[in-house]
């Protein structure tokens, strides 16, 4: 029987002699997200299973097209979890979690996709099937180049698998509500910044600010203290609504921009936003010009990106100076060099 990463190969292969351009697709749950990306399509859905998994070594290794639910469902029942908390956006694939970077709410306290990332194994845009990066945390060769995949939106070759360093479940957990102002809200989470407190969760909605605290039970339960504010029983729900885009704050029509701000910066945009990530994430709905939101998340040492929009030809993601730009298109060349695969999507320069 034919290994489906072989026949992924050869149509690589096959395009690249062709210079015929490939659309990336693995579950479809993510299509919104990135510029329109135009194309044959190449479907690596069926590459799905878990190779390894050392739960005593914390490392995890599957195909890419493995289903994010899969793979936490065999961590949960090992006791252990993927710390960067990523969404399932419905029946999201590992691969293209990875490929797009994407991480939840413990992201600012436990670190970004990419940082859990050991290695990977791709197939460039010449149809070469390449492995980078190790299945253990103490290799350290080719870290670098793995991490490149995580966020470059399929540009630079497609995932075959992915090896991820996961975490203990925390004994406890615990979340706590505070009714505050925006402006309340931002200055406690300076405040709490500066403290060794056990946060892995802080969001500020219209209803007030919410801190998850996780580890110790007695490390949390002193940390409530010192706090305070109101115990919310059974707050998994409301994590998962932040963290799938369920909460009510998200129905809504308008462009949705995902703004990366200093944490303590307040900035005041036309549109309805939510406060995540201990402030340095901030969603919008907007239907203001990209430029004049762009320039103003700048101005506050911050860029923004379209997060989801169909209804405009405005670049998703912020552009790149021209020295960047160039550094990225050097790494297309070198990668994909007849740039076949995912031709715009991340940017349309790409």
């Amino acid at each position: 029987m034919t290994d489906i990463s072989d026949t992924l190969s050869q149509q690589i292969k096959d395009a690249h002699v062709n210079k015929q351009t490939l659309n990336i697709q693995g579950n479809g749950s993510k299509k919104f997200y990135g510029n329109p990306c135009k194309g044959r399509s190449l479907h690596t859905s069926a590459h799905t299973g878990i190779i390894t998994y050392e739960p005593t070594e914390l490392v995890i290794t599957a195909r890419a097209g493995t289903s994010l639910q899969d793979i936490n469902q065999t961590l949960v029942d090992q006791n252990q979890i993927l710390g960067f908390e990523p969404p399932d956006l419905g029946n999201s694939s590992l691969g293209g979690t990875i490929a797009c970077n994407l991480s939840g709410p413990r992201r600012p306290y436990a670190g970004a996709a990419r940082d859990f990332l050991l290695g990977c194994r791709i197939i460039n845009g010449k149809g070469d099937i390449m492995h980078f990066g190790g299945e253990v945390m103490k290799n350290v060769a080719g870290y670098d180049v793995a991490r490149l995949m995580a966020g470059a939106m399929g540009t630079l070759g497609v995932l075959l698998d992915v090896s991820l360093k996961v975490l203990p479940r925390p004994q406890g957990e615990i979340t706590i509500h505070q009714q505050l102002t925006k402006q309340q809200a931002l200055s406690t989470l300076t405040q709490l910044r500066s403290q060794p407190l056990p946060i892995t969760a802080a969001c500020f909605d219209n209803t007030g600010l919410y801190i998850r605290l996780s580890g110790n039970v007695t490390a949390i339960n002193a940390a409530h203290k010192d706090i305070g504010g109101e115990l919310i029983p059974d707050s998994e729900p409301f994590w998962r609504s932040i963290r799938e885009h369920k909460h009510a704050f998200f129905n809504n029509n308008q462009p949705l921009w995902r703004l990366s701000l200093p944490p303590a910066a307040d900035i005041n945009l036309d549109g309805e936003s939510m406060i995540d990530w201990g402030g340095a994430q901030r969603w919008l709905f907007s239907d203001r010009e990209a430029d004049h939101i762009r320039s103003n998340v700048t101005d506050a040492g911050g860029h923004a990106t379209l997060y989801k929009n169909s209804t405009t030809d405005t670049e998703f993601f912020n552009p790149l100076d021209h020295n960047m730009l160039k550094v990225q298109q050097q790494l297309k060349k070198a990668f994909d060099p007849e740039n076949i695969l995912n031709p715009g999507k991340l940017y349309r320069a790409l």
